[in-house]
Formats: structure tokens, C-alpha cells, sequence
């Protein structure tokens, strides 16, 4: 993307040196003449900046532990831009849950009596980098067939929430992208990574808790926060337009994710616990109408976005769904499976 973006560029400033300006001088009198050499002018340092914020609505949630059926409002914002090298996407987003997923102190099993919390309150975000082999080479050795490109991929993800659970995941990826052109302007991306979720807080395995161990290291974590092993990831992603619609049914798109994460050691981090197993977190496909390509014209195309998504969570954060006390007792029972309804708005700005 980036090579395309530099193309364009290197066309127009070969296009305004070609527009000098006439005389009545001829080409002798022009070539004594001494002239000044203009600079050519360097190339901006984002090639592409595109931020957007999107409101959701989503039907069938679940929380582990808690409830395998609520709902969430999602309030998020999204960042892409192209650089020389690479690109960065940045994403953050805020979900309030419906009163079945509770905020603090309700869900708490040593307090049964305490009820009517409102709905949990989480803050999730993730940042992912590439650095383009091609770019950095200045190489087409890359790229072959379908396969336009191989980068170096980092990124972490992050998030907190007001839930008794007190969730704080804090972790780091870093491997390789391919990626692939698709047709209809469409691209697919395969990401094997490296995956270390380094901390991620437990209020049940907090030594003082009643229901947690009293040895730290042993039987309870210190602090609360569980580190767990490093393991693999395969990350992909999708867009394709439907352009082989008529012409009068061109505004819609098609695009999807899906993560698979390794197992990750115990469910709670350095103490004896359940072994977690691989994660999927995934939206196979999301259905796109471009309402403002529709009403306005192709010159606002992707400016407004109306879409509808299927959501798919096994293992959710790679808690054993057939094993894990937290998935299979009581009101938690079916709530590490997810399969959910999931639709919104996006905006470009």
C-alpha cells in the first residue's frame, strides 16, 4: 500500500515538473541562462491518515463466571494510517454491559446479598505495527502472485473494568504478516505471532481474599495479578468489497477477524489451576452498507458505514469452557462461549 501511495506521488510531482512555465526565449538563450534548481518537495510522512468512531450494539454477551447472556453498548475509536514503512492500527473502545454482567461489588460469591449494580464498565485497546520488507529492502522480492507483501508485526493489548473480577490484561505480540490481495480491492492478512500475556488481575487469586490461598506464589498471587506463560498466536484479517454486484447494488462489503491464541499455562497464572486452553476470538464476517456512498455519491465512499456482524468467542480468555469452575458452576455455566449478534455505525472524521 504504502509503494502504491508512493507511485501516486511520484507521478504528480513528474506531472507538475513537466507544467514549467513559456517564454519568448529560445532553447540557446535558455541553456545560458544560469537557473536556480528548484527542490523537489519530500513526500508527507503519513501516506494515509484515517480515524473513525463507532457505535455498537451487541446482543448475547457473555461473562465468564457471571452470566452467559447479556447485552453491551460499545462505544469505540479507531485509528489506521500508512507511513514509508509500514502502517499503525490503533483501536480503543469503551463497553457497558447490561445489569447481568454487574459492576463492583455485586458478583462477589462471599456477598450474595448485595444486588442491583448497575452493568460492568470495561476499557479495552490494542495497538498493532508493521514494517514492510519490500518498504525497508526497497524490494519486490516480497511480493509473489496473490502475496503482496511480508512485515515485521509488534503490537500489545490492554484493558480494565469495574467488575468484582477486576480484570487488568496487559500483553505483547510481536511475528510476521502476510499479506495477500484479494479481488474487488480486497486484501487478507495471516499473521503467526509470538504471544505473552505478562499480567492480568484476579480478585479470587488475591491473597486476603476469603475464597483465595494465604501463601503467596503457592496458593494466592501477591498482588492479584496472574502472569502467565508465553505461547503462540495466528492472527487474521479480511476485506473484500462486493463488486460483482450490478452497479446499483455497489455499496456493500464484506470483512472479518478472527484470533487464536495458545494455551497459556493455569487459569491462574503461577498458582496451581485449571490449564487454560487455545482461545478463538473471532467475527468471521461482517456485512457492510456504505450509506454514504449510497446517498451521497462515490466521492464519500466509507464516510458513514451501516453493518452487521456474527461474533464467536471459545474459550474466552482461555478458560477451559468444559473444565473451568468458573465456566461450568452455577450462574457461569455456558458463559466461556460465546456466539452473539453484533451491529453498529462508524463514522469517518
Amino acid at each position: 500500500m504504502a509503494n502504491r501511495f508512493r507511485a501516486i506521488a511520484a507521478a504528480t510531482l513528474l506531472s507538475l515538473t513537466a507544467m514549467v512555465p513559456t517564454g519568448s526565449a529560445g532553447a540557446a538563450d535558455m541553456a545560458s541562462m544560469p537557473v536556480k534548481a528548484k527542490p523537489i518537495p519530500d513526500l508527507p510522512f503519513f501516506l494515509l491518515i484515517d480515524n473513525r468512531f463507532t457505535y455498537a450494539y451487541q446482543w448475547g454477551a457473555v461473562d465468564p463466571g457471571v452470566t452467559n447472556d447479556t447485552t453491551k453498548q460499545v462505544f469505540a475509536f479507531t485509528h489506521f494510517d500508512v507511513w514509508t514503512y509500514g502502517t499503525n492500527f490503533f483501536n480503543i473502545g469503551l463497553e457497558k454491559a447490561g445489569k447481568s454482567s454487574p459492576a463492583n461489588p455485586c458478583a462477589d460469591p462471599t456477598r450474595p446479598t448485595i444486588t442491583g449494580c448497575e452493568g460492568a464498565t470495561e476499557i479495552y485497546g490494542l495497538i498493532r505495527s508493521t514494517i514492510g520488507f519490500n518498504e525497508v529492502f526497497n524490494t519486490k522480492a516480497f511480493s509473489m502472485g496473490p502475496l503482496r507483501n511480508v512485515s515485521f508485526v509488534i503490537g500489545a493489548d490492554g484493558s480494565t473494568e469495574n467488575r468484582f473480577f477486576s480484570a487488568s490484561k496487559r500483553d505483547v505480540v510481536t511475528g510476521l504478516q502476510f499479506a495477500f490481495d484479494l479481488p474487488y480491492k480486497g486484501f487478507f492478512n495471516v499473521n503467526p505471532l509470538f504471544y505473552y500475556e505478562f499480567a492480568n488481575r484476579s480478585t479470587f487469586t488475591q491473597c486476603g481474599y476469603a475464597l483465595a490461598g494465604t501463601i503467596p506464589g503457592v496458593t494466592c498471587n501477591a498482588d492479584g495479578n496472574r502472569q502467565f506463560n508465553p505461547t503462540w498466536a495466528v492472527e487474521l484479517n479480511y476485506y473484500m468489497d462486493l463488486g460483482f454486484l450490478p452497479p446499483s447494488l455497489q455499496y456493500f462489503s464484506v470483512s472479518g477477524r478472527a484470533g487464536f491464541y495458545g494455551p497459556k499455562g493455569s487459569e491462574n497464572g503461577q498458582i496451581l489451576g485449571t490449564e487454560t486452553k487455545m482461545e478463538i476470538n473471532a467475527e468471521p464476517i461482517r456485512l457492510t452498507f456504505d450509506a454514504s456512498k449510497a446517498i451521497w455519491g462515490q466521492k464519500y465512499a466509507h464516510n458513514v458505514d451501516v453493518w452487521v456482524a456474527y461474533r464467536l468467542w471459545r474459550n474466552k480468555f482461555g478458560l477451559d469452557e468444559k473444565n473451568s469452575f468458573a465456566c461450568t458452576v452455577g450462574a457461569g455455566a455456558g458463559s466461556c462461549r460465546e456466539d452473539s449478534l453484533y451491529s453498529g455505525i462508524t463514522v469517518k472524521f
